[in-house]
């Protein structure tokens, strides 16, 4: 059997089969066919873009978030993965089907509105860029640490997500140039 492996790049190449699962975009349940995570289940997809505007085809996209009730790792739902990652397709779509997150505790007894943590990694970038998704209309929003601590409203924008149906969510990055994301390091 022979593989072909993805083009070079400054993160690769790598070989697909090993680093993605068949369902390792689907938050909601830990194994393919294993049981629902309790919450209202959310679909989140998207764009990368880079500064001309032009997909980024294979970039690497990983998420991880909190369940339902706000709890990470051994405390959380045990049918919730609480971590996902997918690779875009040639028009820098990508898609992760979760649970809508609950807020979680944060420095000095500040609660974190809902959101989910994403790392990017794509050709050309030497480390991989971080962001958040928050989650529009949310109130909490109003007094989330991280979003109050972007006093530009155009650049804070850049956080939160669009609604385009029912439990459906669009979250574009821009890797740079008008409108770009808001990166933290971690």
């Amino acid at each position: 059997m022979s593989l072909a492996r993805t083009a070079s790049q400054t993160i690769g190449p790598f070989y697909n089969f090993s680093l993605l699962g068949d369902a390792d975009n689907d938050l909601t349940r830990r194994s393919k066919d294993g049981p629902l995570a309790a919450g209202n289940i959310v679909e989140i997809k998207g764009r990368i873009i880079d500064g001309d505007g032009k997909p980024c085809a294979c970039a690497l996209v990983e998420v991880w978030q909190a369940d339902a009730e706000g709890r990470y790792g051994a405390d959380s739902d045990p049918n919730f993965s609480g971590f996902g990652r997918t690779l875009t397709d040639d028009d820098g779509y990508y898609v992760f089907t979760t649970v809508f997150p609950g807020p979680v505790p944060g420095k000095g007894n500040a609660w974190q509105a809902p959101h989910i943590s994403m790392s990017l990694h794509s050709g050309g970038l030497l480390k991989q860029l971080n962001t958040r998704v928050y989650f529009p209309n949310d109130k909490a929003n109003e007094d989330d640490p991280v979003l109050s601590g972007i006093a530009d409203e155009g650049m804070r924008s850049t956080l939160v997500a669009s609604v385009t149906g029912e439990c459906q969510y669009t979250f574009d990055v821009i890797l740079q140039g008008e409108g770009e994301t808001v990166f933290f390091q971690l």
